[in-house]
């Protein structure tokens, strides 16, 4: 057990680390226009906003959270300190979750029951998402049965962490934790590990520009129910608009 625990939490984030590193700069340099989320919007678009729009913001939200508790884990403690403010940070880091769990619930079901986008699936996709879901479903987990993550984060994981980052191991605390919370952790490493071949590589060259850029409205020249049916064979030739 204890040598598990020193691959898992010593050698395998590194392994991680390294690997994400170099892939991504590899990718970048050697096959950068790869690096996209080579969307499927233009194949189908009304379930995929269902599904995208809260598993974006619900993962944006929580992993920031997670980030802030890492980088300032005094003011952190500091800040759940008061059972009121711990109490509002617990329920909303929940329902955000359960917000990433819809979203990528929406997204999979449109991945496995539409034709068009199973042409486009790799196994890499496929192997993210399972991950992805096992991370949220572990999230979720931790969250109702071993209640006020935000302090005990902290207050040992976020040392943990940071001693990663000194190249001095400190595990006497991520030893200590339930089995549950350590899936969790090698699930975030295992998931840094394999974004240089998958399509997440695309958060690296996310268009933050677009924030404050004008409003800009698309105009389709294809008919766009035509172009998305399933049924509808490939033509070069552009599909007549129908009346909406």
């Amino acid at each position: 057990m204890n040598a598990l625990n020193t691959f898992f939490f010593v050698a395998f984030p590194y392994v991680a680390v390294v690997t994400f590193v170099v892939g991504v700069l590899y990718r970048w340099r050697q096959k950068g226009f790869t690096v996209s989320s080579l969307s499927s919007q233009f194949l189908e678009g009304k379930y995929l906003f269902w599904g995208s729009v809260p598993f974006h913001v619900g993962i944006l939200v929580v992993f920031f959270g997670h980030v802030t508790a890492f980088m300032f884990p005094r003011a952190t403690l500091a800040w759940t300190s008061v059972p009121v403010r711990l109490v509002v940070l617990e329920v909303t880091a929940f329902v955000f979750g359960v917000t990433i769990f819809i979203g990528l619930t929406a997204l999979m079901l449109r991945r496995f029951t539409n034709p068009r986008i199973r042409a486009v699936t790799s196994r890499a996709d496929l192997v993210l998402e399972l991950l992805l879901l096992a991370q949220v479903v572990l999230g979720l987990w931790i969250a109702l049965g071993y209640r006020w993550g935000v302090s005990w984060f902290a207050a040992g994981l976020s040392p943990y962490l940071w001693s990663l980052l000194r190249l001095s191991p400190e595990t006497g605390a991520i030893f200590a934790l339930p089995w549950v919370i350590k899936l969790h952790v090698v699930g975030a490493f295992s998931i840094l590990l394999i974004v240089p071949f998958t399509r997440l590589a695309h958060f690296m060259v996310s268009p933050l520009q677009y924030i404050i850029r004008p409003y800009q409205q698309v105009v389709w020249n294809w008919d766009r129910r035509t172009i998305r049916d399933p049924s509808s064979p490939w033509s070069t030739a552009r599909p007549k608009p129908t009346d909406e």
